[in-house]
């Protein structure tokens, strides 16, 4: 199913980027903005007035990751005082959408760790909040291989990236970090160094690449009594509060510096942003946007309200020579279901492994725009004798929900079910092809896989 991508003669001045620091760390070294796709290889967009009327002048967005890229031959200096690599740089596109509302659930959050009673009146003073919140922000360093192509063919490399992280929850055995899953991408190691200094390996307990977030778990065994005495759980606030115009804080590890804050306001909300995952699926996230510094490394930070309160994980920025100060974070509010799922269970094992039985195809949000179809998973196919077929998914239904959390795309259906076993029962919403797409919620009790869908 094809993408659709805004790329005219401006998509070099609009551009938005992951932040995030990739390649070997060394004093001396500095940090750049990579972005994952060559020019020669943006999809391109078709062009259709009426897709056009609506966004207008949409911009292209450069995803703002917090690490630092190492794959070779272009000499790049950037910012920062830590890393000059030789890399090449290539670009990673999205195409923003406005004015679309999501629905987020309540969050409930075990340990305080961060609240002030600030004013939620605009304030340059945040030094109270974030001598609060620092010692629940951590430093995440990624150290994974990475492909590029030479003359001689695909050569591999070590690199090493650098993002930012959010303590979010404890036991007796565990320490849990929010954070992107575009910081922890393609890690060997993962390294987490809390305010303290302290650095601690720590290991993946959940990515959902459809959403942007990712679960780290640190073993409380590996902490020295110091750090962990000094370690604090954030406190998580309520988005679907958030109004436009009151103060937001942003604190992460800019630009690989180490942790650092900057504040502003929340400019908008319920902002639809489309960005090409590393597989090329178009995926449409509802994010919030403020105008508070965000810089390649804050990807995985904290955006706060003025009481201290987390209210969404930095995600991405817009980059271009004629817009400043807009940034993107992940609403709190919908972003914790998805972590708290990561933190309480395991992925499944291949034995346990659940099917819808379905083969489906993703109707992006330029593509519902153009054939008036809901976004969502396109059921392309049923397999005989699966819970699709029991519980009624036809053929050119459209999936828009599972288990009350919107649906987009055959990645986000994968992301949510390896966690769900086989034999459990499920609300799946669908959009009737024949009721001119009127949602219903079926109860499909999951199947092992069957056989392969072509």
């Amino acid at each position: 199913m094809s993408d659709f991508f805004n790329n005219d003669n401006n998509d070099s001045k609009e551009q938005t980027t992951y932040s995030y620091k990739r390649d070997e760390i060394n004093q001396g070294e500095s940090y750049y903005q990579w972005t994952p796709y060559d020019d020669g290889n943006r999809a391109r967009n078709k062009k259709k007035s009426s897709l056009g009327k609506k966004l207008g002048n949409a911009a292209a967005i450069a995803l703002v990751f917090g690490l630092v890229a190492g794959l070779a031959f272009q000499s790049v200096v950037v910012v920062s005082n830590k890393l000059i690599t030789n890399n090449t740089a290539t670009e990673k596109t999205v195409t923003e959408e406005q004015t679309k509302s999501s629905s987020n659930s309540e969050i409930n959050s075990t340990k305080t760790a961060t609240g002030t009673t600030a004013s939620t009146q605009i304030t340059t003073d945040v030094s109270e909040i974030a001598e609060n919140v620092l010692p629940a922000i951590v430093q995440v360093t990624n150290v994974g291989i990475r492909e590029y192509q030479t003359f001689f063919g695909t050569m591999q490399q070590q690199s090493t990236s650098a993002g930012s992280g959010i303590i979010v929850s404890q036991d007796d055995e565990y320490i849990y970090i929010a954070s992107n899953n575009h910081v922890v991408s393609g890690a060997e190691t993962l390294t987490i160094t809390f305010n303290d200094g302290e650095a601690v390996e720590g290991t993946i307990k959940g990515t959902d690449s459809s959403c942007d977030l990712a679960v780290v778990a640190v073993a409380v065994k590996d902490i020295k009594e110091d750090t962990l005495s000094e370690i604090k759980v954030a406190t998580l606030g309520d988005s679907d509060s958030t109004v436009v115009g009151e103060a937001a804080i942003v604190i992460g590890n800019a630009m690989g510096y180490g942790t650092s804050v900057t504040n502003g306001i929340i400019s908008a909300k319920d902002r639809e942003v489309s960005i090409q995952d590393d597989d090329g699926n178009t995926v449409t996230n509802s994010l919030l946007q403020t105008n508070a510094a965000v810089n390649p490394g804050n990807s995985g930070g904290a955006l706060l309200n003025a009481k201290g309160e987390v209210i969404g994980i930095v995600s991405a920025k817009l980059s271009n020579e004629e817009v400043e100060g807009m940034g993107y974070a992940i609403p709190i509010s919908y972003a914790w279901n998805i972590i708290q799922q990561m933190i309480d269970n395991d992925v499944v094992s291949e034995l346990d492994a659940s099917y819808i039985g379905i083969a489906g195809k993703d109707i992006t949000a330029s593509m519902s725009e153009q054939y008036n179809i809901p976004v969502g998973v396109y059921v392309a196919q049923v397999v005989e004798g699966s819970g699709a077929e029991a519980a009624g998914i036809e053929v050119e239904d459209v999936i828009t929900s599972f288990n009350g959390r919107k649906v987009t795309s055959v990645n986000t259906l994968n992301n949510i079910m390896q966690y769900i076993k086989a034999g459990t029962t499920v609300d799946i919403t669908v959009a009737r092809h024949d009721k001119n797409y009127e949602e219903e919620t079926l109860k499909v009790t999951l199947t092992r896989r069957i056989e392969k869908v072509q």
